[in-house]
């Protein structure tokens, strides 16, 4: 067996039993309120420093270094965005959840707008979680299947079974609980391999601390403002973006907010919110300067031709488990992982729960016991781990990148219509018809999607980001459309 990969093994396995030694500790005595909410005794502290975890997902991870290469810093705007999106969620969505003691985020749209409005939300968010998380977790048990020799002849769907049965073992009884201590263990591996990484090198390229950021600037690596009005990457463009991206994409998910709503009170949770905003800019720049060391090292060594590189992807993984060392890439290995369990793990979590809470009814129904709920919570919890071994396998499978880029675009454009009923909601006085809600969620994204190919194909003009925005604001404008009388009061 090759001495790296039973290096790799060790570490991942010391790596996995950390995580199962704090599910244990967190899950004993654990209950129905331990996995929804963590019986709302979460610090604060301790959920916001765990969120940058959950945050930035394997994707992330591997693809926001690589594409300075080619983007400089121009993703940097889309990230200042994200500290106003936070505020507004702080201020504005906080209060309201905690004032309505929610558990799913969802059923504020059942008091607000009805039967249908509500189960259409919750049904949104499900197929995009499902989506969205299978694409992350493929890329990430990808990468972990190149690292297995290949002579031993482990198939691919072995390493998809292994990987998302270690999810389902140290999060089906604690939940949420558990879920916020581990985060904070891989936000630490996590980061810990982006700093490792910078400083292997800026070593083997000659530089001291002043003199990397010096050559950065030089090579033109640290320009965040991108002017070109028809370009995705525009600052404004991104800016706006970053903050209906952080609205819709941690506001109004019931896995991100999940974890907010187990903090004591609300003004934990709002401390929380800020303090997790600052630790996102600076992380998020970690990324940027590493992608900068990364393209410098490119160049230095010819190109990415010259690497045998082919896409931007696969810089960061490359270059950590080729260039660098055993010990760097043992250490990419476990901050891969590590940004990747808090994904895998918390859509997990939160797929129970919503499914739970807005499907099955656990918050109104008085016939189910401790023990049956339970039992439906295990149940749900194995189906949906099944469901992403199957996703990630048949992903594998097509092998076809065009596939994978049409999964992950339908989960990114199934927040808008979220964003738009929720916004509704808050900003306005309006019923609606509730029973057309369906048909306008549908309706948003595929008009996005007409909208966003003739502005390419006849315009050269990209959306980007912002299509977010459009796709809510088409949601906002079809329940204005379908509007009837209006509440008395704003929930």
């Amino acid at each position: 067996m090759n001495l790296n990969f039973t290096l790799l093994m060790v570490v991942f396995v010391a790596y996995t039993a950390m995580l199962f030694f704090v599910s244990w500790i967190t899950s004993r005595r654990a209950d129905s309120n331990t996995y929804f909410k963590g019986n709302n005794k979460s610090p604060w502290f301790i959920v916001a420093y765990g969120m940058i975890g959950a945050s930035i997902s394997g994707v992330t991870f591997i693809s926001v270094p690589g594409k300075v290469l080619v983007d400089n810093f121009y993703y940097m705007p889309l990230v200042f965005g994200f500290l106003v999106g936070y505020a507004i969620i702080a201020l504005m969505l906080l209060p309201m959840y905690y004032r309505m003691n929610l558990t799913s985020i969802y059923t504020y749209l059942e008091k607000r707008f009805g039967f249908f409005t509500y189960k259409t939300g919750a049904s949104f968010f499900i197929l995009s979680r499902v989506l969205g998380a299978a694409v992350r977790i493929f890329v990430v048990v990808l990468v972990l299947f190149s690292f297995i020799p290949k002579d031993m002849g482990v198939p691919f769907w072995v390493v998809a079974v292994i990987f998302m049965a270690l999810i389902f073992l140290y999060t089906f009884k604690g939940g949420v609980k558990t879920i916020v201590w581990t985060d904070t263990l891989q936000t630490t591996f996590m980061l810990l391999a982006v700093v490792v990484t910078i400083v292997a090198v800026v070593k083997q390229l000659g530089f001291s601390f002043t003199g990397m950021f010096s050559a950065m600037s030089d090579a033109g690596y640290m320009k965040m403002a991108n002017w070109d009005w028809g370009a995705g990457t525009n600052i404004v463009k991104q800016f706006i973006s970053g903050i209906f991206i952080t609205v819709a994409m941690t506001g109004l998910d019931q896995e991100m907010m999940q974890k907010n709503l187990s903090c004591r009170n609300i003004k934990a949770a709002q401390k929380n919110m800020f303090t997790t905003s600052g630790i996102m800019v600076v992380v998020n720049y970690m990324f940027l300067v590493l992608g900068a060391v990364l393209a410098m090292y490119v160049n230095s060594k010819g190109g990415m031709e010259a690497l045998g590189l082919t896409r931007t992807d696969d810089i960061f993984g490359t270059i950590a488990t080729e260039y660098l060392g055993l010990g760097v890439s043992l250490i990419f290995a476990v901050g891969l992982i590590s940004a990747s369990y808090p994904s895998a793990g918390g859509a997990l979590t939160s797929l129970t729960t919503s499914w739970c809470i807005d499907f099955v009814g656990f918050n109104k129904r008085t016939d189910l016991t401790d023990a049956k709920k339970k039992s439906i919570r295990y149940k749900a919890h194995t189906v949906f781990t099944i469901i992403f071994i199957v996703i990630i396998v048949l992903l594998y499978f097509l092998n076809n990148q065009a596939v994978i880029d049409l999964v992950y675009m339908i989960a990114a454009y199934t927040y808008g219509p979220l964003l738009g009923f929720f916004f509704f909601g808050l900003w306005t006085k309006h019923q609606v018809n509730d029973k057309a809600m369906p048909f306008v969620a549908i309706m948003s994204p595929i008009l996005c999607f007409v909208l966003d190919w003739a502005g390419k194909t006849f315009f050269g003009f990209g959306f980007g980001f912002s299509l977010l925005i459009v796709n809510g604001l088409l949601t906002f404008l079809g329940m204005y459309l379908f509007r009837r009388g209006k509440v008395k009061e704003i929930i």
